[in-house]
């Protein structure tokens, strides 16, 4: 008897630990903020000054 109601106390406390499932436990996706940085565009600044080099520099030569 005294086996018995060892057997049934160790079931008992071990089934909490048993309790659960295989699935993978849901997490909340971490969040991360995305910086944008507008394309300056450095050749798109420097082709209207080239253009008015290049038109100034062919009024030159025509004269």
């Amino acid at each position: 008897m005294n086996k018995l109601a060892i057997a049934l106390a160790v079931l008992v406390a071990a089934s909490p630990a048993l309790a659960g499932s295989l699935s993978d436990p849901v997490v909340a996706p971490e969040v991360v903020v995305a910086e944008t940085i507008e394309a300056s565009g450095d050749s798109t600044q420097l082709i209207i000054p080239l253009m008015l080099f290049m038109i100034i520099v062919g009024m030159g030569y025509g004269h």
